[in-house]
């Protein structure tokens, strides 16, 4: 498999649809179990939706990856949105700006083996994720 990178625009609910769909086929391609493909679409689908609400558009970009005799996949979620004043608020379980069950972005983390946020007020906000194979 080549570790050449998928990327999918977030600009509607279909394209989270795609968005996760590509996740996890690129998952079960790669080798990772079922299950490890469901958390990655699941992780896939709440870093969109965030997109969606808060910045309206940005991107998921996806690639299998290599590293310490390892392998897994790569998902890193982008927009140039409003960004997250307070991450260390943003990453506990019930908080929430938009009304919603505040459950993303901790969710995400949990799903995940590795998370890491970045973000500027006014200048958007990078999360990328990795899952490792088992």
């Amino acid at each position: 498999m080549s570790a050449a990178e998928i990327r999918v625009p977030i600009e509607s609910d279909q394209d989270i649809v795609s968005a996760r769909q590509a996740g996890r086929t690129l998952a079960i391609e790669f080798g990772l179990s079922g299950v490890d493909a469901t958390f990655i679409a699941t992780a896939i689908s709440e870093l969109a939706r965030n997109i969606l609400a808060y910045a309206r558009k940005g991107e998921i970009m996806l690639r299998a990856i290599h590293g310490s005799g390892r392998r897994g996949i790569l998902v890193v979620a982008s927009d140039r949105g409003p960004g997250i004043r307070d991450i260390q608020q943003a990453l506990r379980d019930g908080f929430s700006t938009s009304g919603s069950l505040g459950l993303g972005l901790p969710g995400v983390r949990r799903l995940m083996d590795e998370f890491e946020i970045e973000s500027r007020p006014g200048r958007g906000t990078t999360v990328s994720v990795k899952k490792w194979k088992q």
